[in-house]
């Protein structure tokens, strides 16, 4: 039976990909690693910054990557309050339209910045549940992230689905045990392929998709 529906943030409600490639690159720039952005879809997008940095900067101690990571997040800090923060309105939509159905909405992000960017958007008061970065010990592909949020909404795995766009994304919701519906905002669906279903936009997606995924 289908009860929980959990989103992830960045790619999937806002689209914070300019800032956090932006932010990435500058840092590692100041490491002297090259950084592109097929590095950035492949190896830290969606997930914590902290093993981001230690993705590329493999050749550091736990201090120094700790101290990479804290710039990072103060260079997208710094990005996020120059600018207005993109949503995607389809995806604002499918929420709406669940809630109408009486499904209950997690949003399950790595990013510590989470609450802030919901706020920032007015988005925070169409979830029932939030899990960030602040509450994690695991980063993605493993499942806590996801399982943390349908046990916040009293949901099993089988009873909940998630929406992401990152490839780590979409291997923990699988490793969760829970449907998944990859989002491909890089025209490239292969990446996403251990999804139940990938679409390039939430706007391919309503209530009786989701209902089917579960009833197939």
């Amino acid at each position: 039976m289908f009860k929980t529906a959990i989103f992830d943030l960045d790619g999937v409600i806002v689209n914070t990909v300019s800032f956090h490639f932006g932010a990435w690159k500058r840092m590692f720039s100041e490491y002297g690693a090259d950084f592109t952005f097929e590095d950035y879809k492949e190896k830290v997008d969606g997930i914590p910054r902290y093993n981001g940095a230690k993705a590329i900067l493999t050749d550091l101690d736990d201090a120094a990557i700790e101290e990479a990571g804290d710039k990072k997040q103060e260079y997208f800090l710094q990005l996020l309050d120059q600018e207005d923060i993109p949503v995607y309105e389809s995806s604002v939509r499918l929420i709406k339209e669940l809630r109408e159905h009486g499904r209950k909405i997690a949003v399950a992000s790595s990013s510590k910045n989470c609450k802030r960017i919901l706020e920032r958007t007015g988005t925070i008061e169409l979830t029932d549940a939030i899990v960030d970065g602040n509450s994690l010990t695991k980063g993605k592909p493993d499942p806590q992230i996801f399982l943390m949020a349908a046990q916040k909404l009293s949901s099993a795995p089988n009873e909940s689905i998630v929406f992401e766009d990152a490839v780590l994304g979409v291997e923990a919701a699988k490793n969760a045990e829970m449907l998944c519906v990859g989002i491909d905002r890089y025209k490239s669906p292969e990446r996403l392929n251990k999804a139940d279903l990938v679409v390039p936009d939430l706007a391919e997606v309503d209530y009786k998709t989701l209902e089917g995924l579960f009833n197939r």
